[in-house]
This record gives structure tokens, C-alpha cells and sequence, in this order.
């Protein structure tokens, strides 16, 4: 496993049902007390949103002036849902970056 490789897969919070503000922290930690120096914050579905509104409070109010957008990639994934049908849903991926 290569250094980036292992870095993107300890710095990925998954955006879902849980209360919000768990997530903002969850990312403001991996900047603050793990020095990630890049953190992906990924949602699918409903939770798109959700995953945009972590992303800018944690820029905007927590860590303003220390991270800043990197990237955003938009997807779709194809799953079986509980009833076996095959069913598509879309994905989103923020990348925040520590500021030089």
C-alpha cells in the first residue's frame, strides 16, 4: 500500500443518519488531531446534502482559512435494494485539503 493510499483510507468520514455535528467533528479531528492533510467526505442518496453541509461548515466556521475545496466527483453506484430489485443511486466525494 502506498503512502497516499493508506492516507485517503484513514481520512474518509461516510456522511449518514447520525447527528450532524458528529460529522463536522469527525473531519475537524482528522485535521486537528490526526494532521491528515487531506479528508474525503463521501455520501450517496439522501444523504448528498447532508455530505455538502458538513463540508462547508467544517471550511467555513470550524477550520475557516485552514482548509479549502480540493475536488468534487459525483458518481452513481447500481445495488440490489431489500426487495431485490436493482436500483441506482448517486454518489458524491468532497476532498478538503489543509491550506499551505
Amino acid at each position: 500500500m502506498t503512502e497516499k493510499e493508506h492516507n485517503e483510507d484513514d481520512h474518509v468520514v461516510f456522511i449518514g443518519s447520525k447527528p450532524f455535528m458528529n460529522y463536522v467533528t469527525g473531519v475537524v479531528m482528522q485535521f486537528t488531531t490526526q494532521g491528515a492533510d487531506e479528508v474525503v467526505i463521501k455520501g450517496r442518496g439522501k444523504f448528498i446534502t447532508r455530505c455538502v453541509d458538513v463540508a462547508e461548515v467544517v471550511g467555513k466556521r470550524f477550520l475557516n482559512e485552514q482548509v479549502t475545496l480540493k475536488d468534487v466527483k459525483l458518481d452513481s453506484e447500481e445495488f440490489e435494494n431489500k426487495e431485490g430489485k436493482r436500483i441506482r443511486v448517486s454518489t458524491i466525494e468532497i476532498s478538503l485539503v489543509r491550506k499551505k
